[in-house]
């Protein structure tokens, strides 16, 4: 699927419509958020450096799109964004949870979490909780996972690869997994009608790559290689980050909440259940029982119960 950002959301007029977007400062999340904010919607973006979010927004300093401090590689720092986006009492109807770290170095975050897990999966599931009070009844929250949740299975029992030899692609596998589960049991949970997607935006070259070897990259696309009969086929073409942006506007601004909500998403409609290959969902990313017990772990680690 090629199509656009923009090409999903054209005619669409999104005045009126506020969006929360983490990793604002380059990629995907830029380019979302310059979509949104193009066909009217307020936006406000999260970055870990704010001098880089200015810098790549000033290019669009007309669309009048806010930046907010926040590191989700910190606990504390996520506390902090909430804390002062719960003080404005500002609502939103869209929350996208954008931002990641793909294929690091073995490393912690500040609190003593795996970087792929802290980063991507836990700094999300803290900040998200804590602003449901801002989410619209009927609101959404798209969380971005990515075709590589089919190398490997989140560990509800080892998390911080404390018992297992560390991998990074599997470590970023694991954390869009739990992205996965992430929205599965948020959707589940919500009681005034705000639904949750998990979204693979495609294969796009941005400075999620920064660490990823050649070796990496090679084991990326033979992973992407892999047809559901187990044979080898063509890799999927690259998109630009223009058309990866697109399943994420589909999902947020486009797509009936309710066919979407639970779900994963992949060029723009839902992913089929699938055991093998590279396209659509692993089961073990839409177990209803892995979901809550990861839900339980995560409260744990965060030191916060939700709901």
């Amino acid at each position: 699927m090629q199509s656009t950002a923009d090409d999903v959301l054209a005619g669409i007029d999104l005045s009126g419509t506020r969006v929360l977007l983490t990793g604002i400062s380059s990629g995907l999340g830029l380019e979302t958020a310059r979509a949104a904010a193009t066909h009217g919607a307020e936006v406000v973006g999260t970055a870990r450096d704010l001098d880089k979010a200015h810098e790549a927004l000033a290019p669009h300093a007309d669309l009048g799109i806010a930046v907010a401090p926040c590191d989700l590689a910190s606990l504390e720092s996520v506390r902090a964004c909430s804390d002062a986006l719960l003080a404005r009492r500002d609502e939103f109807d869209v929350v996208i949870a954008n931002a990641g770290v793909m294929n690091s170095p073995p490393g912690r975050t500040v609190d003593g979490f795996e970087t792929h897990f802290g980063t991507n999966h836990l700094g999300h599931f803290l900040l998200i909780n804590r602003l449901l009070p801002l989410i619209k009844a009927r609101g959404r929250v798209i969380v971005l996972s990515s075709s590589a949740h089919h190398a490997s299975d989140v560990s509800i029992d080892d998390p911080g690869f404390e018992r297992t030899p560390y991998d990074p692609y599997g470590a970023y596998g694991r954390s869009k997994t739990a992205n996965i589960l992430f929205a599965l049991e948020l959707d589940r949970r919500q009681e005034r009608g705000i639904r949750a997607t998990a979204v693979h935006p495609g294969g796009v070259r941005t400075a999620l790559l920064r660490h990823t070897t050649a070796e990496l990259l090679q084991q990326m696309v033979a992973q992407a290689r892999i047809q559901r009969d187990g044979t080898m086929g063509d890799p999927p073409p690259l998109k630009t980050v223009e058309q990866g942006a697109a399943t994420t506007a589909w999902a947020a601004f486009v797509a009936p909440a309710d066919a979407t909500g639970g779900r994963y998403c992949e060029d723009c409609h839902v992913g089929d259940v699938a055991d093998g290959g590279n396209v659509g969902v692993r089961p073990y990313a839409v177990d209803p029982d892995r979901a809550a017990a990861l839900w339980v772990v995560s409260e744990a680690l965060v030191g916060e119960r939700f709901g």
